[in-house]
């Protein structure tokens, strides 16, 4: 019996030509439309207590396809169609789950542009990927290779606000294995003043992307205001500026992220993190766009699917735990620990960096819960069920 893969998505950079850049944009613009007419179908359905699957959709998208008014279509290759009425039936049942949000409309200005094609839509010989309808392979920036002897078995083409095309292709990888295990263990703490804290005693500085470029982004912004509204060639010009700034900024924080997740994740077995709502946190005007720029969404995202990968744990505490205010020595609680609070003095006699300390404490949490088997996520998890880092704590005595 062969061995599970794990499946990763390899993302190019391509130029297209103007004939498939054209070709492209009409089947983006199908993909657009496809999606809203059957999320139209479905709503109103949905109206008239009725339910509308994948199929019935699909047998409308070849209905559409025979009417003078959508004979345009016809033009572009049907995967892509296929693959968002797919798209839209996840949406709805992430939905019906309790997962998602009911299903948007897509916009042509402000919605993703991507297509994805399946293996009957696109033909990949000797490292050259031609897609459905089109001549000529694309001209893709090989920045890595594949891995040897897989092919992809899905392709998905987009392009960003900036202008910039990209291919992703989902391949099996067979060099994802799981890592030698180690005897590493590690409490992450985040913040914006350092971007982690870990319990060894490490900080790593936040490098605040955003806030290095916010003068070139102002600039680009005040631009754009001042051009005629519309879909004019200046506003547009001066949208594709503002956009290449943003596409700066996020690639290097991605490019930061991954390189720092890795290294965690090969370095430790066990990782233990807060469960920060981060969500809920942004709704503080005051801090929401140093929270964004430091994305510590991204950053759990990506530890947890590479420890997958690799055979790694991550254990996430209580976002309740009061870890800055408990005494790694002694066990003792502070009343109260204002973030103005940097370092602290315990009654035991401690001297505690608070950052440091909140992440010895999340350690010695995490490790607790993984050893009795408490549930460290009841709000997620098992609702109602009593989690081990909620436990009582001596607090400090009068």
């Amino acid at each position: 019996m062969a061995a599970n893969r794990t499946k990763r998505a390899f993302r190019y950079r391509f130029y297209p030509s103007d004939v498939q850049a054209a070709e492209l944009s009409r089947t983006f613009g199908c993909v657009r439309k496809v999606y809203n007419l059957a999320l139209v179908a479905r709503t109103e359905a949905w109206a008239r207590k009725e339910r509308v699957n994948y199929s019935q959709t699909s047998a409308m998208l070849t209905a559409w396809k025979k009417t003078e008014e959508l004979a345009f279509l016809n033009e572009v290759s049907s995967v892509p169609l296929q693959q968002t009425l797919r798209h839209l039936q996840t949406a709805f049942t992430n939905f019906f789950a309790r997962r998602a949000r009911y299903p948007r409309f897509k916009s042509r200005k402000r919605s993703r542009k991507s297509a994805e094609y399946t293996a009957s839509g696109f033909r990949f010989r000797d490292g050259r990927l031609t897609l459905a309808k089109m001549a000529e392979p694309l001209d893709i920036v090989w920045s890595r290779p594949l891995p040897d002897g897989t092919k992809p078995s899905t392709v998905t083409v987009s392009q960003d606000a900036a202008g910039r095309w990209f291919v992703s292709m989902l391949c099996e990888d067979p060099h994802v294995t799981p890592l030698p295990a180690t005897n590493g263990a590690v409490g992450i703490d985040v913040g914006l003043d350092h971007l982690l804290t870990l319990s060894t005693g490490e900080k790593i500085t936040n490098p605040r992307h955003e806030r290095h470029d916010r003068t070139r982004l102002a600039k680009a912004q005040r631009k754009l205001s001042r051009k005629a509204p519309g879909d004019g060639a200046n506003r547009r010009k001066a949208r594709r500026k503002v956009a290449r700034i943003h596409a700066r900024i996020a690639d290097r924080r991605r490019d930061m992220l991954h390189k720092l997740t890795t290294r965690l994740v090969r370095d430790n077995q066990t990782l233990v993190i807060e469960d920060l709502t981060v969500r809920n946190m942004v709704k503080n005007r005051t801090l929401a766009r140093a929270i964004s720029d430091a994305s510590w969404s991204a950053f759990r995202s990506m530890l947890e699917y590479k420890a997958a990968w690799y055979g790694r744990q991550v254990i996430a505490v209580d976002r309740f735990f009061p870890s800055s205010r408990l005494c790694s020595v002694c066990g003792t609680v502070e009343d109260k620990m204002p973030l103005s609070v940097r370092t602290w003095t315990c009654g035991c006699g401690a001297v505690h960096d608070r950052d440091v300390n909140a992440a010895k404490n999340v350690l010695a949490a995490g490790l607790a819960v993984s050893v009795c088997g408490a549930g460290v996520r009841p709000q997620r998890s098992s609702p109602g069920g009593q989690s081990a880092v909620k436990q009582k704590t001596p607090r400090r005595e009068p």
